[in-house]
């Protein structure tokens, strides 16, 4: 028997007995994953007020800077100490000098003009030049024997916080709508209820990282504080900062980059979030290194994670990370909370007429502790 085209011998030019064709299954065309929040999950409680709050605090700082442009120690004898930091340390403190090994006692501290009066070469350790912009780090403050308590050195708890911002997305169906019969829909309302949520659960993983925090009154709406936003401590460029030079992000430079948090706070990053032109470079850092076989059909480049002298770090992939920035971050300290009784749920509307409408709404903030914790690198090629 010849084609003819027909679906049925029987069924006529027309195919009169045959209802349409259409698939149960309904295409998504927008991209709609969320890979930082499902990275972070969710929050371990709600927040009670729309201005969240959030205690911190951290150790005292062991660190100072030489700060005396053109400094001229060639006899390795300057026992006077331009400082930043000078608060800092105290009579007694033991200080090394970073890049030599020599040992510094701290004798006198002037506050008024930022000095360190010091004995060189403490302890038989070998005096070296000091220069501008070193660093000197308080190894110990030893206590001699039977003597008296040194002066207190405390820290005082700081309140940090963010707002809450709404997030909302009307959902109105006519009678008819809902009356009818759809292709691939069994419940046009529910629905519609799981496209509006797709919608604002994109909004809010955007937020979180590209947010800027606003208070907020009647006329304009409160928005969250994202995680660019807050990060202050560790903001990196490529050749400033001891960043290694280069726009093109290469093993050095991100090593780098978790090195400074490391430094600064202690912290080990563990959640490492790119866009898509950073990710494909990550994904280079092993290519020189992989070997196919004459009979391997698979080329796999990718890299899921980055693991470094400080730690181990989960690699996501969001789209809404600026395509020239790596977010650097402990996820542990990340908590995206809802306002209580507020997250996101579905609220019917009055209607006056033939329709049915609703809201769905749901309200959270970012709780980002100790953003000393956590780095951005920008200025990168994209």
């Amino acid at each position: 028997m010849s084609f003819t085209g027909k679906t049925t011998y029987s069924a006529g030019t027309g195919f009169p007995e045959l209802v349409d064709d259409v698939s149960d299954v309904v295409s998504l065309v927008a991209p709609a994953e969320t890979p930082l929040l499902d990275e972070i999950g969710d929050g371990l409680r709600a927040c009670t007020t729309t201005r969240h709050e959030w205690l911190e605090d951290q150790m005292l700082d062991n660190t100072g800077t030489i700060n005396q442009v053109g400094l001229n120690d060639a006899d390795h004898a300057t026992a006077i100490l331009p400082v930043t930091g000078a608060s800092r340390f105290q009579a007694g403190d033991l200080v090394r000098v970073v890049g030599s090994r020599e040992l510094l006692r701290v004798v006198q501290v002037d506050l008024t003009d930022d000095l360190l009066q010091v004995v060189r070469g403490y302890a038989d350790s070998v005096a070296g030049a000091i220069q501008h912009g070193m660093k000197l780090v308080i190894m110990a403050n030893p206590a001699g024997e039977g003597a008296e308590a040194p002066a207190p050195r405390f820290t005082v708890r700081k309140r940090e916080g963010n707002t809450t911002q709404i997030f909302a997305r009307q959902v109105k169906l006519s009678g008819s709508e809902l009356a009818v019969r759809h292709a691939g829909v069994e419940d046009e309302l529910d629905y519609q209820k799981q496209m509006r949520l797709r919608e604002l659960l994109r909004e809010l993983e955007n937020s979180l990282i590209n947010g800027t925090e606003a208070a907020g009154d009647e006329n304009t709406p409160r928005m969250l504080g994202g995680i660019i936003s807050r990060i202050k401590s560790n903001v990196m460029t490529p050749g400033t900062g001891g960043m290694p030079a280069g726009t093109t992000l290469t093993e050095a430079l991100l090593n780098a980059a978790i090195r400074q948090v490391w430094e600064v706070s202690g912290a080990q990053v563990n959640l490492i979030v790119v866009g898509g032109a950073q990710k494909r470079a990550l994904n280079q850092f092993a290519s020189a290194q992989r070997v196919f076989t004459a009979g391997a059909e698979v080329y796999k480049n990718l890299v899921s994670a980055y693991e470094s002298d400080y730690g181990r770090a989960r690699i996501v992939l969001s789209r809404y990370v600026p395509s020239d920035t790596v977010l650097l971050l402990e996820a542990g300290r990340l908590s995206v909370l809802p306002l209580a009784g507020r997250s996101f749920h579905y609220k019917a509307l009055a209607s006056t007429g033939d329709y049915v409408a609703g809201e769905l709404i749901g309200e959270y903030t970012l709780e980002m502790r100790n953003e000393a914790c956590h780095g951005v690198l920008t200025g990168l090629a994209s």
